[in-house]
């Protein structure tokens, strides 16, 4: 196959600064008192500093900048900071300090930037006072802030960061630097509605009010322009057609002999689907190489850092599907070598592709989008498969199998050091990997009853064992968006079972088989639990259990959630959630949320 050797990109593909984190160490104003303190503030501020551009990358493997303010103990030093922030692209701000300062005077007073306070645990001058006072004064204006604040007792000058607060620095970190990329960027859909889809009926005032972005849209008749007046990159176009031919298999045909499409039909169809995927590329985040060929308003794109693309029914009524574009787009390779992979929702579906975005840049890793299609009990696959349920499935296992695209990392072909299946970031896959990863996937002829316009659906079985996090957001007339998480495995089947489940469904499109952490309450009593109580029709996988941090990250926003395996150690929100309940922890997440609205909402200042 071609080399993917290299492609390692190192700067942003979206317009706007990557957000620093602000590290602000306060300090108590008085000579006698600063004095003494002023190194142990400062070693303190610059101690978190280093641990947070040590352990956190953004989403396209770029370290995480961490800027140190000079110490603050009034409000004229924090406007100081504040000036520095601004001109430096801080996005998000950790107030540090191991002493009793003026919480008021010194705290962080933007509005729209997550904020949290780490008040060092220690009984000379305990920093933990001035967390306390501080949040307080954040809770009393309305500008929720997270409390850290370390279990064990640190004795005078300890450096050190103990490990629950790196935790609790992480995790406000990861979900804090989310809020910030996303503010200012777009959500492109590429066409409208698809089959009544409520998520593709794309709500401008959520992604404004409660995301900070941008909504743009184009009619899918801009493929069409774009591939007939030839507005893409022909060198590139070449290349991945001929990339394409080499390494993307051909699986078998499904549809009944008498219907099937000519070579020369499917050769046709190869050319434009890897056209529609350079276009719908080009369309996200533009390419100087139109300015070159005189189309300088094509070359801009629309600075989208996720997009959907509607497809069915009016564009595959008559046109190759979109499987090709999405998967390639969602995967972390194509024809020129290994990269961040781009968020695009099947069927337009802009809020899956929201939950897509926001697993992404909390994990760095590609994200599956799945059809949440068949709950299958024990009972029933005893019945149609002969066999039990064992392992990971044997409560019973959710078939996720998608009418469309699915990233190719989600076969599962990529490892860790003892061989285990994983999906990386980027910059972690390797070559190898890349052929595996191909070699495990095939691209069927489309069923033409469902894509009359023909085209290739992406055709492969998740592997096993991999800890993932399904996720979902609904909006709810009366709430508002609404957030759903669901952290389980990756399951194996037999194949004999497998092939008899798969085959009702549809045999042409990818398949993970998700088995369920269970709580033994509520939603998660059983997986049929899980199953009845998802709020639609489509989800979005990520590797790994990141459910504690998308529950950060809701909080920042102020996006409820519904539904949730997290166990309650791990939920980590803002101080000011306390105030609304500490027994039911769900139902106070709803009050607050309510309570303090949408992060952007039209009544802030």
């Amino acid at each position: 196959m071609n080399s993917v050797e290299g492609m390692r990109i190192t700067k942003p593909r979206i317009i706007g600064k990557l957000p620093k984190i602000g590290i602000r160490p306060t300090i108590d104003g008085r000579k006698e008192v600063r004095t003494p303190l002023e190194k142990q503030t400062k070693a303190m501020a610059e101690a978190t500093a280093k641990f947070l551009s040590e352990n956190l990358k953004h989403s396209n493997g770029m370290p995480v900048e961490c800027v140190v303010s000079d110490t603050i103990s009034n409000a004229a030093e924090a406007a100081k900071a504040e000036e520095n922030f601004q001109e430096k692209g801080v996005g998000v701000s950790i107030t540090v300090t191991p002493t009793w300062c003026y919480g008021a005077e010194t705290m962080d007073m933007e509005p729209f930037r997550p904020k949290a306070i780490w008040g060092f645990n220690g009984t000379e001058r305990p920093g933990a006072v001035y967390l306390a006072a501080t949040l307080a004064a954040h809770n009393q204006k309305g500008l929720p802030a997270f409390g850290i604040y370390g279990k064990d007792v640190q004795d005078a000058g300890a450096t050190s960061i103990p490990e629950d607060v790196q935790e609790k620095l992480l995790r406000f970190s990861k979900a804090a630097l989310a809020v910030a990329t996303m503010r200012g960027k777009s959500y492109l859909a590429m066409g409208g509605v698809s089959m009544g889809i409520a998520g593709s009926i794309v709500d401008p005032d959520f992604l404004e009010d409660y995301l900070g972005m941008r909504y743009e849209m184009v009619d899918m008749s801009e493929f069409i322009r774009r591939m007939e007046e030839e507005i893409y990159d022909k060198e590139e176009y070449e290349k991945a057609l001929s990339w394409t031919r080499e390494n993307c298999i051909e699986g078998p045909d499904d549809n009944p002999p008498q219907r099937r499409l000519s070579r020369e039909k499917k050769d046709k169809i190869w050319e434009i689907v890897v056209k529609m995927t350079l276009i719908a590329r080009d369309l996200m985040i533009g390419n100087p190489k139109l300015a070159e060929m005189n189309f300088e308003e094509e070359s801009m794109g629309h600075n989208a850092i996720v997009a959907g693309f509607q497809g069915q029914r009016q564009w595959t009524d008559h046109f190759p599907n979109g499987d090709f574009l999405e998967t390639f787009l969602n995967t972390s390779f194509d024809w020129n070598g290994i990269r961040e992979p781009f968020i695009i929702a099947t069927e337009n579906d802009s809020l899956n592709g929201i939950t897509m975005l926001f697993s992404h840049l909390l994990t760095a890793r590609a994200q599956i989008f799945a059809d949440v299609r068949t709950y299958w009990s024990p009972e029933a696959v005893k019945r149609v498969a002969g066999k039990k349920l064992e392992g990971l499935a044997e409560n019973g296992i959710i078939h996720l199998i998608n009418s469309g695209s699915a990233t190719l990392d989600g076969t599962g072909e990529q490892t860790d050091k003892n061989g285990n299946p994983v999906m990386k970031p980027y910059w972690e896959i390797t070559p190898k990997e890349v052929k595996k990863t191909l070699k495990a996937t095939l691209w069927r002829p489309a069923l033409l009853e469902s894509f009359r316009g023909g085209g290739f659906s992406v055709d492969f079985l998740t592997k096993g064992g991999m800890p993932v996090t399904m996720a979902r957001l609904n909006i709810i007339k009366g709430i508002g968006p609404v957030l759903q998480i669901a952290e389980g495995y990756t399951a194996s089947l037999p194949k004999e079972i497998h092939d008899i489940l798969d085959k009702r469904t549809n045999p042409t499109w990818p398949t993970t088989w998700f088995a369920l952490r269970l709580t033994g309450k509520g939603s998660f009593k059983d997986v049929y639990s899980v199953m009845n109580n998802w709020g639609a029709n489509h989800g979005a996988i990520s590797y790994g259990h990141i459910g504690a941090d998308l529950i950060t990250l809701a909080s920042m926003l102020r996006i409820p959630v519904a539904m949730h395996n997290v166990s309650e150690e791990n939920i980590f929100r803002p101080s000011a959630w306390g105030a609304f309940g500490t027994s039911d922890l769900e139902s106070a997440d709803y009050r607050a949320c309510a309570n303090f609205g949408p992060l952007y909402g039209k009544n802030k200042r």
